[in-house]
């Protein structure tokens, strides 16, 4: 019996001992925290207030500010290139000399035929005077008199005629000397020395490309037109241009024309944009990403682009609240700037937005910001 004492005494004890252990120090039982879950280290970006510009982006065609087409305005033989495909032409450089021989000689026969119909008209004239007042009494037949008088007038339009023939031959024989009309690069020589050239042929000897400035063409849908109209109004609308390897600064130009009907083909219309191009970054033929600005969009909210994510529900954020827990936000993007969103709605400034560790997260799960990550958008 003695023992069967200390045993229901051990047993008693060890439940009151086990009981405690289940209290708080006032005796209560004790209830789990449930904010002792799992922490998610996360990366954030704090949100704010920024001029954003409000662009258009688009793709181009880098396109010659104006080409020539060098075509010979005589014939003849080629007799030297001055210059070497891909040289940089100025205005006025000599291109091609075509032999002009042959047509100083026409000019030499011209200025010949000319001296001689003069010295005809000079003797006609010299007759019409002799026998204008001896016709007026009637010795010489009035026949005889008209004859003197359209002998004189056809002379005359034989110099009128000499004179045109030799201002001609002049004009052929500066087209023996093909000079460039503009400043710009020589392209392939389509012809070499000692060939023979035709006037007007239908391919040109050389072709020369402007390309300081420089255009850009390129579409922007429809949807866009009454835009850019309103803003072109205001004033000139600046337009970068950019290589899409990255590699070099985007150049900076101005929107100068909007084509005059939206193709109903494509939905889109064309506009062109002119650049400087002294540093030559673009070349006729190359695809560049342009970007037009219409204007600058005053506080606006920002947060870095990969803070967002799209659920069933659309768009939302993961935004830190002050007790390190995180807060499920629906967001509206308004656009897109790079790799900034420009969020109208779900977002206030100076909010901590998660950027990274998303899939781990749920409304009110428990974070640990990881050092070095906040930063503004």
């Amino acid at each position: 019996m003695r023992k069967l004492k200390i045993i229901i005494i051990l047993l008693i004890l060890s439940i009151l001992i086990s009981g405690c252990s289940n209290n708080d120090a006032l005796g209560k039982p004790k209830v789990e925290d449930s904010r002792k879950k799992k922490v998610v280290p996360v990366n954030i970006s704090i949100s704010e207030k920024k001029d954003v510009p409000l662009q258009i982006k688009a793709v181009g065609n880098v396109r010659a500010y104006s080409t020539l087409s060098v075509i010979p305005q005589v014939n003849g033989e080629l007799l030297s290139v001055h210059f070497k495909e891909g040289d940089n032409i100025k205005e006025g450089d000599l291109l091609f000399t075509i032999n002009p021989a042959p047509f100083k000689t026409k000019l030499n026969q011209a200025e010949a035929n000319l001296a001689k119909d003069m010295a005809l008209l000079e003797n006609a004239r010299k007759q019409v005077n002799r026998y204008s007042s001896i016709a007026k009494k009637g010795f010489v037949a009035e026949e005889q008199y008209d004859k003197i008088l359209t002998d004189m007038a056809v002379l005359e339009a034989s110099v009128k005629s000499d004179k045109a023939s030799i201002e001609n031959a002049k004009i052929d024989l500066e087209y023996c000397s093909i000079k460039s009309k503009i400043d710009g690069v020589s392209g392939d020589i389509k012809i070499n020395k000692g060939n023979i050239v035709k006037s007007n042929g239908n391919e040109p000897l050389v072709i020369i490309n402007k390309i300081e400035p420089i255009d850009v063409v390129f579409s922007i849908p429809e949807k866009n037109v009454q835009e850019i109209r309103q803003y072109m109004s205001l004033g000139k609308l600046k337009v970068s241009a950019s290589i899409p390897s990255g590699k070099i600064n985007a150049s900076s130009g101005e929107l100068v024309f909007m084509d005059n009907a939206v193709d109903s083909n494509t939905g889109t219309i064309q506009l062109k944009a002119t650049f400087p191009n002294k540093d030559r970054m673009m070349w006729p033929g190359q695809f560049v990403q342009v970007v037009v600005t219409l204007t600058n969009q005053a506080n606006a909210t920002v947060i870095p682009f990969q803070a967002v994510q799209t659920g069933q529900l659309g768009q939302y954020v993961f935004v830190v609240k002050p007790d390190m827990t995180v807060d499920y936000r629906s967001v509206t993007v308004e656009r897109t700037i790079g790799d900034v969103a420009v969020i109208s709605k779900g977002v206030s400034s100076g909010e901590k937005v998660v950027t990274d560790g998303h899939m781990k997260l749920t409304p009110g799960s428990n974070v640990k910001i990881i050092e070095g990550s906040a930063k503004k958008s």
